[in-house]
């Protein structure tokens, strides 16, 4: 039959030789990305037949076999997705006319139908024989990532070397994936560079997944292996709804009393001594699980998705391992925009607090930390979701403001009673509240030690924030999950609204 022969000629698109040479690099084809990322037998293709309408250039005697890209719609864990694959095998996946009306109309259906939209991008960019309509085919597609930016969750990921417009509408989705040594991402590729600058750089060390993921922070997830990647998509949809109208999935949970001993031992008292916050987090949350975002960027700070009591949660943490868990620019971007996901899509938000403050210096300064600083203040206010802090060790000037205090918003404070919470540390107030009386004693050693003894006992504590109603309930740390649990049953149904108006404007 014709529509089989059709149908047979889409589904092997640039042809074998192009195919193995796509398996030659250790890259999947388009359609078998689709298989490993959808429940089996899920996937139905839509608008496979398009063609592109090019003349110029000897388009007009180029066939291009489903336009370079495969759309359509599946299912993962049994929910609907919407998928788009660009298929390097014809012509390099770039961009034209059509294959943007093919992208544009898949996304299109995904927010109509309230469903998550997942590109699987592997493109060198916009088609140049087709000149300004492959410009204008972006466009459509970036005003789509903007306008239904928190109405449908939107994942991208990077299966091969993404240039120019390639990778501005990543950039807008909420999450990227990149697979590491075959996937690439940037504006300007090597050779353009060089020319221009006259720098000498290699494509992975350009924009290679390490890069991307730990120096600009720009990718959030990475695997070694193409499967692995589009599992961990997978591992990350069951935490988040299919839309901005609804609560993310419940999973069953076993119940427990919510009781952990090993909490004790996990947190130094001693204020200058390091740990790991994700050992807090892991005994805290459903099983362990704890799936976090960017772990390899700004690790001075921790974020990422898991559950209590089967519903999922996010979580943002200072990290004491990395600069004492003080807040620095990349970290102040990394917490702000993973609290305005979560806010979007009905994710209740849990602080572990222990930090020392904004990082000073000079170059933070000059780069801009009170802006970016200002945005952890500007997404925890805007919020309306459950918002909960837990105070372990430290919460020092303003950063303890800024990591959700009821100041700006949150439903409930509580803390360690090995919490502190002040304007600073007790050494550096001793220095400026005792100053004269140190300089003008016979021993200003021992004197500047009682003072700091002395500012210990008044303030290195919750308790006189808790008498102000600024901490709700200095809890045993042993009883964090039993807490958190109650705190998020009685939240369940919070409402609140913010002033109309047509948007903030975050300090960007």
């Amino acid at each position: 039959m014709e529509l089989h022969d059709r149908r047979r000629k889409i589904e092997l698109g640039g042809g074998d030789k192009r195919i193995a040479s796509q398996h030659d690099k250790g890259k999947l084809t388009a359609r078998e990305r689709l298989e490993i990322l959808l429940d089996e037998g899920t996937f139905r293709e839509l608008n496979p037949f398009i063609e592109h309408r090019a003349t110029h250039f000897g388009m007009a005697d180029l066939e291009g076999p489903g336009e370079g890209v495969v759309t359509g719609w599946g299912k993962i864990n049994g929910r609907i997705v919407y998928v788009f694959a660009q298929d390097f095998t014809v012509f390099g996946g770039a961009l034209g006319e059509m294959h943007a009306l093919k992208v544009a109309k898949i996304m299109d259906l995904a927010a109509k139908n309230g469903a998550p939209v997942i590109g699987l991008n592997d493109s060198g960019g916009a088609r140049i024989q087709e000149g300004v309509s492959s410009l204008d085919g972006y466009g459509h597609i970036f005003y789509r990532n903007s306008i239904y930016s928190g109405v449908i969750p939107q994942i991208s990921v990077i299966m091969g070397p993404c240039a120019g417009g390639a990778v501005y509408s990543p950039a807008i989705t909420d999450f990227i994936f990149m697979v590491e040594g075959t996937s690439q991402m940037f504006i300007t590729g090597p050779k353009v560079i060089e020319t221009v600058t006259g720098e000498n750089i290699s494509a992975e060390n350009l924009g290679g997944a390490r890069v991307q993921s730990s120096v600009s922070g720009v990718a959030h997830f990475t695997a070694k292996t193409e499967e692995e990647v589009l599992n961990e998509v997978r591992r990350l949809l069951s935490f988040l709804p299919q839309n901005n109208m609804e609560e993310p999935p419940r999973l069953f949970c076993k119940p427990d009393d919510g009781y952990s001993e090993e909490l004790l031992e996990v947190v130094p008292v001693e204020a200058t001594k390091a740990y790991d916050v994700r050992d807090v987090i892991t005994r805290v949350v459903d099983g362990g699980d704890f799936l976090e975002v960017q772990p390899n960027f700004a690790k001075n700070a921790v974020i990422g998705l898991a559950r209590i009591e089967g519903h999922p949660i996010g979580i943002v943490a200072n990290q004491p391992k990395f600069m004492a868990g003080g807040l620095d620019i990349d970290s102040s971007d990394k917490i702000s925009r993973f609290i305005r996901f979560c806010d979007c899509f009905n994710i209740p938000l849990i602080t572990f607090e222990d930090v020392t403050g904004f990082i000073p210096g000079v170059m933070q300064e000059h780069r801009g930390i009170i802006r970016h600083g200002a945005k952890i203040l500007y997404a925890y206010s805007e919020a309306t979701v459950p918002k909960i802090t837990i105070i372990l060790r430290k919460a020092f000037g303003g950063a303890y403001v800024a990591l959700n205090s009821k100041a700006i918003g949150a439903d409930l404070v509580y803390s360690w009673p090995t919490g502190e919470v002040a304007v600073m540390g007790a050494e550096g107030a001793a220095n400026i509240v005792f100053a004269k009386e140190i300089a003008e004693s016979e021993n200003p050693m021992e004197t500047r030690a009682q003072k700091i003894a002395e500012y210990k006992e008044k303030f290195a504590n919750p308790y006189v924030a808790a008498s102000l109603g600024m901490v709700d309930d200095v809890i045993d740390p042993r009883e964090t999950r039993q807490k958190l649990k109650e705190a998020l049953e009685i939240l369940r149904n919070k409402r609140e609204t913010r002033p109309p108006k047509k948007h903030g404007n975050i300090p960007l």
